[in-house]
């Protein structure tokens, strides 16, 4: 099981959450996110986050307390782990975001949002996985390559 890229992503349920996420980010980036995302988020949505207390800016995003000018979110990458869509961006040297989103049923119903922090996605489903784990995905630095930012390991 490797990361499969949006570009050359030819399956329909794929197709499917790659859409699904790419709406949410086309909302936000509207200014009227609260309606248009309403049905592709859980209302019980699982969140998580790791990096600095005051970058919860997706959060503030989905839950309304800010707007798309206090943090600009585009895309540059996004990627599809089974249910799975990693989306990452960079601006700059100094900003560098990982979000990874889980459907279920064509509904997000996870998301983790790391922030500053570099990500690798290892796959653990297999017995004594932990052993030889396959990695099937991790940061691209591009333009951060010489930043030090801590590292995070995502275990499927």
């Amino acid at each position: 099981m490797e990361a499969k890229n949006v570009n050359s992503n030819t399956d329909a349920p794929e197709n499917l959450i790659i859409t699904t996420v790419e709406n949410v980010y086309k909302a936000l980036s509207s200014g009227d996110a609260a309606k248009k995302i309403s049905g592709l988020i859980a209302s019980d949505l699982e969140w998580w986050f790791h990096g600095p207390q005051n970058c919860h800016h997706m959060m503030k995003m989905l839950t309304g307390k800010s707007s798309p000018s206090d943090f600009k979110f585009e895309p540059r990458s996004m990627d599809t782990i089974d249910e799975r869509v990693i989306v990452e961006g960079w601006e700059g040297a100094q900003v560098y975001w990982v979000h990874v989103w889980t459907l279920k049923d064509g509904v997000i119903t996870q998301f983790r949002e790391y922030f500053n922090t570099w990500l690798t996605v290892k796959d653990l489903r297999r017995p004594l996985a932990c052993l030889s784990a396959t990695t099937l995905w991790q940061s691209h630095p591009r333009d951060l390559a010489k930043r030090s930012l801590p590292g995070l390991m995502l275990a499927i």
